[in-house]
């Protein structure tokens, strides 16, 4: 519910406030005086495009503002959804620079302008043009039969087995999609999996075949330096070892003069006994050396085998390799295996089918047992709104699975009598259309939280009874939610709970537009002004009583 509105160098509005009431309010004024261009300033509440050449003031921005009242919308979800601050009081602002930019900001947040559209057609309906196209749109007419027959629990039972089913689908089809690759590789995947198997790689075998590779080819140059370090050492006259044993005797015998050459003497022991320890390992190493040919071919080929491997799949290490066979004996495994998954898959795609189904037929009775009655509603609504030879019927075709059940309606229409009810968006004319719009809309006013209602002139055609019974409806929609009706007859706007009037105010050098809200006084001017013209009779002024009494 709007509950403050505030317009600020829009157009021919230099400054605009008013607080509407919860029920019904009336706008009426002078032809050119800014009604029509209120509602393009609530149009940009709603999300839509703004030009510069709507600034009153050329070097000032152009600010629009809106209170709104939204706990019975149920819209929690959505502010948590575009993380903006929920309050029951929500103020919606539109700025527009003279530069041309144009902000939108919720609550003060900066929003983008899908998001203010969202928002807006939940908070405000106006009757327009594009909303008597929609009303020939097939998605929106089905809408209109689930507000109707209130369907919301099937709906959403519904779209959570349609969601499952899409989702067992999209597993069964990605899954049979993979399956067919992997056909193609099976027997390529197999023959590389039998390579590295045969190769019977372990983690770190490379560097142990290159350090064994090494030692095979030098193994003669080896031998022969072992060889010579061990005759240098240990040379029966010559060896070092031998002169080293002459220096361990004097370092014995300077032991007994005191304790730092004992510890020398203790060092050089201790280095005695490693060099000793070193001849040995060269000895073991020696016998444990052999000069073999064929165990360095055995050596090389391994190695080469391993290369090539590397090569052909673009890896580095032996531990990739090692990896690349553990994937291919999966992707084997998966293929020995693909059968009964997709089996299983199908298994549970169908279960899923049958689940969404059965939600479906039970969206679509409720369906089926509302289209005769919305149907006749609609038919009587329009005869008391001036089509007494109104016809309507509602045809219901079955269609695939889609995200809106297994159904679709279309609305036929027939305004005049012996004349065929033909699909409602070829045959209606722009009255009719509109007539038809608010029978649907005062229906649906028993049905569901409806936006604040915004009627602009849609008494243009109709007069006497029809215009009186139409604004009773509208009194009975406004007792559940919150109408503003712009009116040009008086038996309309004299049934309001508010009355504003719109009018020029040319005291100053630039023409700008007012709305004030009529006292009772005003009021009754007004209604007599607009029966009889600027200047009301006394009977004028009777009249316009009458209609303020009724």
């Amino acid at each position: 519910m709007l509950t403050h509105l505030t317009i600020s160098n829009y157009a021919l509005i230099r400054q605009l406030e008013m607080m509407p009431s919860k029920g019904l309010n009336m706008i009426t004024g002078e032809t050119g005086a800014g009604k029509s261009i209120m509602l393009g300033a609530i149009g940009l509440l709603m999300g839509n495009r703004a030009d510069t050449k709507v600034l009153y003031d050329e070097e000032a921005k152009c600010v629009i503002e809106g209170t709104f009242f939204v706990a019975p919308y149920g819209l929690k979800w959505f502010f948590e959804e575009e993380e903006l601050d929920y309050d029951e009081t929500c103020i919606i602002r539109r700025e527009i620079s003279p530069s041309g930019k144009s902000r939108a900001f919720v609550n003060d947040t900066p929003v983008r302008l899908e998001t203010l559209k969202q928002l807006g057609k939940t908070l405000m309906d106006i009757h327009s043009q594009h909303e008597t196209l929609l009303l020939g749109a097939a998605s929106y007419q089905l809408s209109l039969i689930d507000n109707y027959a209130q369907t919301s629990k099937e709906q959403l039972q519904y779209t959570q087995a349609y969601k499952t089913f899409l989702s067992a689908k999209k597993a069964y089809e990605r899954r049979s999609k993979e399956g067919l690759e992997m056909r193609k590789e099976a027997d390529y995947n197999k023959f590389q999996l039998e390579e590295l198997d045969a190769l019977n790689l372990v983690a770190g075998e490379i560097a142990e075949l290159e350090e064994q590779q090494s030692l095979l080819e030098h193994a003669e140059e080896i031998k022969a330096k072992i060889h010579e370090a061990i005759q240098f050492l240990d040379h029966e006259e010559f060896g070092a070892l031998k002169s080293l044993a002459t220096v361990a005797h004097a370092l014995q015998d300077l032991g007994t003069f005191g304790k730092h050459f004992s510890e020398l003497q203790e060092r050089f022991h201790s280095a005695l006994v490693e060099i000793q320890d070193i001849q040995d390992s060269l000895a073991k190493e020696d016998d444990t050396l052999e000069v073999d040919f064929e165990k360095l071919d055995q050596t090389r080929e391994r190695l080469t085998a391993i290369y090539q491997l590397q090569k052909k799949h673009g890896l580095d290490t032996e531990e990739g390799l090692i990896q690349l066979a553990h994937e291919l004996a999966e992707k084997v495994f998966q293929l020995d295996n693909l059968e009964e998954e997709l089996a299983q898959l199908n298994q549970e795609l169908e279960l899923a089918r049958e689940a969404m189904m059965q939600q479906a037929i039970l969206l679509s009775e409720k369906r089926k047992a509302s289209l005769a009655p919305f149907a006749e509603d609609l038919r009587l609504l329009l005869q008391q709104l001036g089509m007494e030879n109104a016809q309507v019927s509602i045809e219901r075709r079955e269609t695939d699975p889609d995200t809106n059940g297994i159904d679709a309606v279309e609305i036929y229409f027939s305004a005049n009598k012996g004349v065929k009810t033909q699909p409602l968006g070829q045959v209606a004319s722009g009255g009719e259309f509109a007539r038809f719009m608010f029978a649907v809309k005062y229906i649906m006013a028993d049905k569901v939280a409806l936006p604040t209602l915004i009627f602009d002139e849609i008494d243009t055609g109709i007069s006497g009874e029809i215009a009186l019974q139409l604004v009773k409806m509208m009194q009975q929609i406004a007792t559940k939610h919150q109408v503003i009706c712009i009116s040009h007859l008086p038996q309309v706007a004299a049934k309001g709970e508010n009355h504003y009037f719109v009018y020029k105010d040319n005291s100053q050098e630039k023409t700008f537009s007012k709305i004030k809200l009529l006292s009772p006084e005003e009021r009754l001017t007004e209604i007599a002004q607009m029966i009889a013209g600027a200047n009301p009779s006394a009977s004028a002024l009777e009249s316009a009583k009458e209609l303020l009494a009724g």
